[in-house]
């Protein structure tokens, strides 16, 4: 049986003829099941229409191929850039500790030893001390005042804080040197490991469960649909940026200091800090989050090893911050150092602050001016600190971290005295930490053909990929200024409505927020005439390649 139908908008298209089946018909015998089937019931009030619209793009961020559509599908909402809460590793407010346990989900554990995974290469680590000593007594003697260097210096840190930074990394550089030469060929993962002078780290999360600001608080008073909402606690977009003085990395990661599933342990606390980070001294800034663990996505030599650190910004910190802060100011730098570095580096084998890691990552970080030195081992379990998981997940990371102690008493007359062996033997029990093999697979949210842009057959879609992570991650300025509200407009037209006459133009007089604008709202680069298909195409713009997110 046949209907006639007419379209009702487009009269003048011809008729639409649709066919009546009969209900019979299209039943399907095996539809049928012996207990009966229902569909899930969905929350249909407005946070859980929206929590199922952030899982659905989190699940498509996960199934997302290569690392590098995975970074840009991050910074998909914000054409700008996200407001972040910059953590710079040599930058530490007073009173800071709670605020960085809380943002790295991190249980610090004070040691005056390494951990007991550490105790198996101790006999080892006594025989390379007495090897190297006096050949570290040289460089550091040589290196301390033995060389009158020229440091240039920038504005932004004291002369002081930037000479010792100098200084510790002439030293480090000539500890690394003598170590790894004397270990090279009596373990094996010293000599193909691959060694960084001031590499670039940077990483990018969210963290949840915090105060909302008062700007956010503001605009959800102008809508009934947030009355009940009103203290929801948002997302905040956390970037970390350090510069280490030297690092070292491996093909292999580095085997758990505890196990996996220690990981759940409730005897781990970390503080909860729910007020603005403006309150204790770390400010925001608009830019794209970048996940950046010293070398780009397909190097060889993926896991981190070893990292060295400076400790000048010590030098200007005020006075009356006194002893037990600056102690505290330490642990915080190696905390940050070590969650960003492996946070990135989690980053490049496919996971992402909403697609948690399956396996612990460990790294090793020193924070010495070539005299004292301090240790640290962290153990990163768990990434996910955003809004619906920052209560639910039981997991917290670990870190293990020393006090400060002194490699030697002073230099007299050209000759070390008193190098503190124990010392010493501490920094070769981290060369001697040898990463293994992993048994389960290093990569399980990344695509099994293509991992990497490189891999993409298609040379445009890999060369556009390419060039756009590039500039994405560089944070360059846009072509176009950011949105401006001026200071006339604040008083003359937001606080007081005084030039109601004038026609609605501007963004905040249209109630559209610039800032929400996505990464892919821009017009595509024209193509010439000449340059189109021949003989002849409609095609005016070039093709785009952003993740479908």
């Amino acid at each position: 049986m046949y209907l006639i139908r007419t379209h009702r908008t487009f009269s003048k298209l011809k008729t639409i003829l649709s066919r009546h089946y009969s209900q019979a018909a299209l039943v399907d015998q095996n539809e049928y099941t012996e207990t009966p089937e229902y569909p899930p019931i969905l929350d249909m009030s407005i946070p859980g229409r929206k929590l199922r619209e952030r899982q659905i793009i989190h699940e498509k961020i996960k199934k997302l191929n290569t690392v590098e559509e995975k970074q840009m599908a991050l910074n998909m909402p914000r054409y700008y850039g996200w407001p972040c809460v910059m953590l710079h590793e040599d930058k530490v407010p007073y009173n800071a500790m709670p605020l960085v346990q809380c943002y790295t989900r991190t249980h610090f554990i004070p040691s005056e030893k390494l951990p007991d995974s550490y105790a198996d290469n101790t006999s080892t680590a006594e025989e390379i001390t007495k090897e190297v000593k006096s050949f570290i007594e040289d460089a550091v003697c040589i290196e301390s005042e033995g060389v009158d260097r020229e440091v240039l210096l920038s504005t932004d840190k004291s002369e002081l804080s930037q000479k010792e930074n100098a200084v510790a990394k002439c030293i480090v550089k000539q500890i690394n040197r003598i170590i790894c030469n004397n270990l090279t060929d009596k373990v094996p993962h010293i000599l193909s490991s691959q060694v960084d002078f001031e590499p670039r780290h940077e990483a990018f999360w969210f963290v949840g469960g915090v105060d909302i600001p008062t700007s956010v608080r503001l605009w959800r008073q102008k809508y009934k649909c947030y009355e009940e909402r009103m203290d929801e606690n948002v997302d905040r977009p956390v970037q970390y940026k350090g510069t280490p003085l030297l690092t070292l990395r491996n093909k292999l990661p580095l085997k758990p200091i505890i196990p996996y599933s220690e990981a759940k342990n409730p005897d781990f606390k970390v503080p909860k800090f729910t007020y603005a980070p403006n309150n204790i001294g770390y400010f925001q800034e608009f830019r794209h989050g970048t996940n950046i663990p010293g070398y780009w996505p397909g190097d060889y030599d993926e896991f981190g090893v070893l990292s060295y650190h400076g400790r000048g910004h010590i030098l200007d910190r005020k006075d009356t911050f006194g002893p037990e802060d600056n102690l505290e100011a330490l642990h915080c730098q190696a905390m940050k150092a070590s969650f960003g570095w492996l946070l990135a580096q989690a980053n490049f084998q496919g996971f992402t602050t909403y697609n948690d890691i399956t396996y612990p990552l460990v790294t090793q970080t020193v924070i010495t001016n070539g005299q004292l030195w301090s240790f640290y081992a962290y153990q990163l379990n768990t990434i996910v600190m955003h809004n619906e998981q920052m209560d639910e997940n039981p997991k917290h990371n670990i870190c293990f971290g020393t006090k400060p102690m002194k490699l030697y008493d002073n230099i007299e007359n050209g000759k070390v005295n008193g190098l503190n062996e124990e010392v010493l033997k501490m920094l070769v029990q981290f060369y001697l930490n040898s990463p293994e093999e992993r048994e389960h697979d290093l990569k399980p949210f990344l695509g099994k053909e293509e991992q990497i842009v490189a891999d993409i057959e298609d040379d445009k879609k890999r060369c556009w990929l390419e060039s756009r992570y590039k500039h994405l991650v560089s944070n360059r300025p846009k072509h176009f200024l950011e949105p401006e509200v001026y200071l006339w407009e604040k008083i003359y037209k937001i606080k007081f409505d005084t030039r109601y006459h004038e026609k609605k133009r501007r963004p905040f007089e249209l109630d559209i927020n610039p800032y929400k604008r996505r990464l892919d709202e821009h017009l595509p680069p024209y193509i010439p005439k000449v340059l189109r298909p021949y003989p002849r195409s409609k095609k005016k713009f070039e093709t785009t390649y952003y993740p479908d997110v």
